[in-house]
């Protein structure tokens, strides 16, 4: 942002705003497969021993040409296979099988029955008889933001028709920028429905042609005590014609055919009216922000002094800008004690 200037000097140009190491785990080797060993192998019965054939049955004696008699092969096979009591009991346990079926048949049944009554508990809890999912539980509609519903156009004094007040623009003796700086002295502050009371030559003629209506200022001392400085507001119709003005001032200015007016404020204070100045300027909205900055001592202000620009920074862009007419773009000014334009505090 390019602040513009009053004497010959160099342009002030203004500062800018002031806008994972994961541990890996080893293999564990391969899972064992397969039906695990027993733990009670089944033990191999011994080899029964051949019985005795049996005494042949009274009759008559048998030919020598024939054979001896011998058991059949397949019994003395069959005493050597492993005896699995329990399977083959178990097999022929009647009605086992029924019986489990019964208690499935029987558990199901309950767990219908559990989750009727509860669905019948939850329909009881909605009077108006609608569903409601669970765990979704209802919110309550958000309120509307402040800033948006009661932020208001300053583009227009058709949007914005209630006048500037001093208290409004300068609220007090003091005036503080920031959270732990030393604050600056306001001297004296004044409303005027006229605009060229802050003016002179072709600068004070341009703000009536364009509709300035009202000028609210104040004269201040830098808390350093050095520089004096008046600053503050002009009221003009719309956004379009505040930028007419900006963009002509720089030319009346160079001309030297019109300046603004300091505003002395008392003893001491004489240097506004006549030492040698550095002025700034600033468009937003309908309004036109200046300040004119002169060493309290009267001498001229050297180009480039860190010292001006600061002061004009704290109160064009900090206090006019983001506080006053940010304030009053966002309602803030509602409810403020309206003073008479042509009225001086």
């Amino acid at each position: 942002m390019v602040y513009r200037y009053e004497s010959d000097e160099d342009a002030f140009e203004g500062r800018p705003r002031p806008g994972s190491e994961l541990a890996t785990i080893g293999d564990a080797g391969p899972a064992h497969t397969g039906p695990s060993p027993s733990r009670f192998p089944m033990p191999t019965l011994p080899r029964a021993a051949r019985p005795a054939p049996p005494a042949p049955p009274p009759g008559p004696t048998p030919s020598r040409s024939a054979p001896p008699f011998s058991p059949p092969a397949t019994r003395a096979a069959a005493t050597t296979q492993p005896l699995d009591l329990p399977r083959n009991r178990r097999a022929q346990e009647p009605g086992r099988s029924g019986g489990r079926f019964w208690q499935v048949l029987v558990g199901g049944a309950a767990v219908l029955v559990l989750l009727a009554l509860c669905g019948l508990a939850g329909a009881a809890l909605l009077p108006d008889g609608t569903s409601q999912p669970q765990g979704t539980p209802s919110l309550p509609a958000a309120a509307p933001s402040p800033s948006h519903t009661e932020r208001q156009d300053i583009d227009s004094r058709d949007t914005d028709r209630a006048p500037l007040t001093a208290k409004e623009v300068f609220s007090g003796r003091k005036l503080t920028i920031g959270d732990g700086e030393e604050p600056y002295a306001v001297l004296k502050t004044q409303s005027s429905a006229s605009c060229p009371t802050a003016a002179t030559g072709e600068v004070a003629d341009l703000l009536v042609q364009l509709g300035c209506n009202q000028v609210v200022r104040a004269t201040l001392r830098s808390p350093d005590e050095e520089h004096l400085l008046t600053a503050g507001l002009f009221n003009l119709t719309d956004v379009a014609t505040a930028q007419r003005v900006r963009d002509r001032l720089r030319e009346l200015l160079d001309g030297r055919e019109g300046r603004f007016r300091g505003m002395p404020a008392g003893d001491a204070t004489e240097a506004l009216t006549d030492a040698p100045s550095r002025v700034g300027w600033q468009v937003r909205g309908h309004y036109l922000a200046y300040c004119l900055v002169v060493r309290a001592d009267g001498k001229p202000v050297k180009a480039g002094d860190p010292k001006v620009r600061e002061v004009l920074y704290d109160l064009i862009e900090l206090h006019l800008d983001n506080k006053v007419l940010e304030r009053r773009a966002t309602g803030g000014s509602t409810g403020q004690a309206t003073a008479s334009p042509g009225g001086t505090d």
